[in-house]
């Protein structure tokens, strides 16, 4: 018996030791890629062959002064980076657009969605780069849950360079993510609408989909250990970091998008995401075959059709 124990009790803290090792193999997979939103230069190219001429608009503007950086001191200490620049015609500006960018980009990545708010709806706007992203400071990435409060530090910002009473937040993928989640927060009265493109419905739910697609495994036990290291490490786990409780709390008025192609953040996310929130405005717009964060690319005209007749309808409530 007592052998049996013994053999029992090593065994048992092999699979402790096992889960622990995967546990933080996923975690820093997850957190801590190679590729975190600082290659700036990489980039660069990348976004101009998607838009082309972008980089070089970006860049006659922030050289002459139009866009400018900025910083903050966000949550946990660290520095974190933003560009920002008033409305095409600052005089007539419709307020102010806060756009959010995804999971390993930077303040770059949506440039198109920064000019479509600056040159073509009138909006002053700011481009904030998240924790560990960009130019932003960070002890690994934060999958919009703490990234949410330092957003909400942007809003306000922004609201003391411009005075804005209407503002809204734009986000793309994890950025949506950030936006939904940022939306179930208190929130100061000049924040009025959201727009999220291609966000998931939660971080577990994310992961869960990501571990089945790339590596073929089921959500226990890997993903359990791994929301427990990052609780110990940073402080949040993967089931509170919920887009969908949050949305559940979000009375202002929001407009989803997405991809019906979107197989990265599965389409279905955006009907699950939709339903959760049960208060206050909302609409859908789904891309047709659109791909993952590919909806303006593919539908330039339409997507900014939608988002400036969402906002017409805003200002009107």
């Amino acid at each position: 018996m007592k052998k049996f124990l013994k053999i029992l009790a090593i065994v048992a803290a092999t699979l402790v030791a096992v889960c622990v090792f995967v546990g933080i193999y996923m975690c820093n997979y997850a957190l801590l890629p190679e590729e975190h939103g600082n290659e700036i230069e990489a980039d660069r190219a990348k976004i101009d062959q998607k838009y082309p001429g972008i980089i070089a608009w970006f860049d006659d503007l922030h050289e002459n002064g139009y866009f400018r950086d900025t910083t903050i001191t966000g949550e946990n200490g660290y520095k974190l980076h933003a560009v920002y620049s008033a409305a095409a015609q600052p005089e007539t500006a419709n307020g102010t657009a806060v756009v959010v960018h995804g999971y390993t980009d930077n303040h770059l990545c949506f440039l198109n969605l920064v000019r479509m708010y600056r040159d073509e709806l009138n909006y002053n706007v700011i481009a904030p780069d998240l924790h560990y992203h960009g130019y932003s400071e960070g002890r690994a990435i934060q999958m919009g849950w703490l990234d949410r409060l330092d957003v909400k530090r942007w809003t306000e910002l922004a609201h003391g360079i411009w005075n804005d009473d209407f503002m809204l937040v734009h986000g793309v993928s994890m950025g949506a993510a950030t936006t939904m989640m940022l939306s179930g927060e208190e929130l100061p009265v000049y924040i009025k609408a959201f727009v999220e493109d291609c966000g998931y419905s939660s971080v577990w739910n994310q992961f869960a989909h990501n571990l089945k697609d790339i590596f073929n495994l089921p959500p226990f036990p890997v993903l359990h250990s791994a929301s427990l290291i990052c609780r110990i490490r940073y402080g949040w786990g993967f089931k509170e970091a919920s887009a969908l409780k949050q949305l559940a709390k979000c009375e202002r008025p929001m407009l989803f998008i997405h991809g019906s192609n979107d197989d990265f953040v599965p389409t279905d996310d955006v009907y699950d995401n939709y339903e959760a929130k049960v208060k206050g405005y909302k609409e859908m717009w789904i891309a047709p075959g659109s791909g993952h964060a590919e909806s303006y690319m593919d539908y330039p005209e339409e997507y900014t059709a939608h988002v400036r007749d969402f906002l017409i309808k805003v200002k009107a409530m």
